[in-house]
């Protein structure tokens, strides 16, 4: 198996959170690609594979991500980067009207690429809600307002061993794992 892999991506709360699942150095590469703008996360990170492959021809993988309320019908969804630039995440807790559903569901696509094909996609989800207020400064962008299903408190309190329970990244990140293995990469 794959000593290394890269990911596409300098989040240094993914790399670890990666590392961790993965059992293996993960390389974390940024590059400037026009990011395709769809509310397909699947869509969205096949092409970033493929973007991505084009500059470094090295087997990587990449992820694209969404969160979705389903009191807007599943928005922000792939936008939600957009969303918490311009609301932040006290925004996004007030912009869901009272008495409508606080339910959410977070989704990761990971997408491996190695120059042939089409990119071998990997699918995370987890349901949860979204907070009445942030709680937390663990984590990144909307960990402090996500709680997930079966658990009280955000990601934003948990420590990364806990979250990894309940990760959509996570889930994505097995699954790659599991078909590296197999295919003994």
């Amino acid at each position: 198996m794959v000593k290394k892999i890269i990911f596409g991506t300098t989040n240094a709360g993914k790399l670890a959170e990666a590392q961790s699942v993965l059992g293996m150095k993960v390389e974390g590469v940024s590059l400037d690609i026009d990011e395709v703008q769809s509310p397909d996360t699947a869509y969205v990170a096949t092409k970033k594979a493929q973007d991505y492959w084009k500059k470094i021809k090295k087997p990587l993988f990449v992820e694209d991500l969404g969160l979705t309320f389903k009191a807007f019908k599943n928005l922000p969804g792939v936008y939600i980067r957009d969303f918490l630039e311009n609301l932040g995440n006290e925004g996004l807790i007030k912009i869901i009207p009272k008495g409508k559903s606080r339910e959410a569901t977070a989704v990761t696509v990971l997408a491996y690429y190695a120059g042939r094909g089409e990119p071998k996609l990997f699918k995370g989800e987890v349901k949860g809600t979204i907070a009445q207020k942030t709680k937390g400064d663990k984590g990144f962008g909307w960990d402090p307002i996500f709680i997930p299903k079966g658990s009280k408190k955000t990601f934003g309190q948990m420590e990364m061993e806990e979250k990894n329970k309940y990760s959509m990244r996570r889930k994505a990140l097995e699954k790659l794992h599991k078909w590296l293995k197999e295919k003994k990469m």
